[in-house]
C-alpha cells in the first residue's frame, strides 16, 4: 500500500501549477487489503512489488448429494438462460470513449484490466465472491471507467457479466457506451415490477449493461425501498459475475447501502486526483475484509510502458 500512498504524495506535490492531463485511464497496480496482524501470511505475487493475498478461513461441510443439488441446478440454469432473452443492442467503441479494453486491447493498459480479472478469478477459488463494488473516495477518479474494463475483461473469459450501474446521481454507463437515454435501475426500482427487465446485453463488450436510468429525486431513498436485495437475489442467479459500479464513498451514503449487497471492494484512485487524506478515510469506510484491493489509476510510470513494448509481439506488415 506504501507506493499507492507515495505515488499519490508524489503527484500532491507536482500538482502546482501543473494540470493533470485527461489520457486513457490506465489501472496500473493493484495492491490487496492487508492482513488482520494476527492472521498468518499467504502466498505472494509479484506486481512491481510483492502484494500480500488475505488469507481464508476453510469451512468444512458435508458434500451434497448429486439428488440435493439437482433442484438448484435447474432453478439456476433457467435463470441464466432467461439472461438471453434481454435486448441486444450493438455498440461500437471508440478510442476516444477512453475503453481501452475494447478500443485499444492490445495496449498496457487492457494488459492491466485482463491482470485485474484473473485476480479476481483468484480470489474466486477461495472464497465467495460474484458481487464486486467498484468505487472511489471522491468523484473523477475513474471507477466507472475501470467497472466497464474489469467487466469487458471478465466477459472474454466467457463469463456471463453484468455491469450494473449502481450510481444513481451521476450516471454516465450508458453514455460512454454511446446509448443516449435508456430506462435503467431507477426505473426499476420505482416501477414495483416483480419480473427483472432494464438489462441490455451488449453485442461487441460481450456482457450485459443494467445503467441507472434517469436520476430520481430521492436515490438513498429509493436505494432503502426493500426491493435491492431481492433484485440483486434474482441477479445472482442469472450472471457469473456483477460488478456494481456505485458513487463515490466521501460523503455520500449510497454506498455503505450497496457493500451490504456485495461481497468484495475494489477501491479506484487516480495519481494526481486523490489525495492521501481521502485516500485514508475512504480506506477506514471499508471492512477490511470487504476490501478486495486499490487500483492506481492514470500513473505516469514511463518504464512499465518501456517495458511491454518491448515484450509485445511484434507489429503484423
Amino acid at each position: 500500500m506504501s507506493r499507492i500512498f507515495d505515488a499519490l504524495q508524489r503527484s500532491a506535490i507536482e500538482q502546482s501549477g501543473i494540470e493533470y492531463p485527461d489520457a486513457v485511464s490506465v489501472a496500473t497496480e493493484v495492491f490487496e487489503a492487508m492482513p488482520e496482524p494476527a492472521m498468518p501470511d499467504a502466498v505472494t505475487a509479484n506486481l512491481g512489488e510483492a502484494l500480500r493475498e488475505i488469507p481464508v478461513a476453510t469451512v468444512v461441510a458435508e458434500a451434497p448429494t448429486l439428488e440435493t443439488l439437482k433442484p438448484e441446478i435447474t432453478v439456476i440454469d433457467k435463470a441464466k438462460n432467461a439472461a438471453a432473452d434481454f435486448p441486444s443492442l450493438h455498440v461500437s467503441v471508440t478510442s476516444a470513449s477512453r475503453l481501452v479494453f475494447f478500443s485499444e486491447p492490445d495496449s498496457l493498459a487492457a494488459e492491466k484490466f485482463r491482470f485485474l480479472a484473473v485476480r479476481l478469478l483468484q480470489f474466486r477459488q477461495r472464497r465467495t465472491l460474484k458481487k464486486v463494488l467498484v468505487t472511489s473516495s471522491i468523484p473523477e477518479e475513474g471507477k466507472s471507467l475501470v467497472a466497464a474494463n474489469v467487466a469487458g475483461a471478465l466477459a472474454r473469459r466467457k463469463e456471463r457479466v453484468l455491469l450494473l450501474e449502481g450510481d444513481l446521481r451521476r450516471p454516465v454507463q450508458a453514455q460512454q457506451f454511446g446509448l443516449g437515454r435508456l430506462a435503467g435501475l431507477g426505473e426499476w426500482l420505482l416501477s414495483g415490477e416483480q419480473t427483472v427487465s432494464n438489462i441490455y446485453h451488449l453485442g461487441g463488450p460481450g456482457f450485459w449493461l443494467m445503467p441507472a436510468g434517469d436520476p430520481p429525486p430521492n436515490p438513498l431513498e429509493l436505494m432503502q425501498s426493500g426491493r435491492l436485495s431481492p433484485l440483486m437475489s434474482q441477479l445472482s442467479n442469472m450472471f457469473d459475475w456483477i460488478i456494481v459500479d456505485s458513487p463515490p464513498l466521501l460523503p455520500l451514503a449510497d454506498t455503505t447501502v450497496w457493500s451490504r449487497m456485495t461481497e468484495g471492494t475494489l477501491l479506484v484512485t487516480r495519481e494526481g486526483k486523490t489525495e492521501k487524506g481521502a485516500l485514508e478515510k475512504a480506506l477506514e469506510a471499508i471492512k477490511t475484509s470487504d476490501l478486495l484491493g486499490v487500483v492506481l489509476n492514470g500513473c505516469s510510470n514511463p518504464d512499465h510502458d518501456n517495458y511491454y513494448q518491448r515484450y509485445s509481439p511484434p507489429a503484423k506488415k
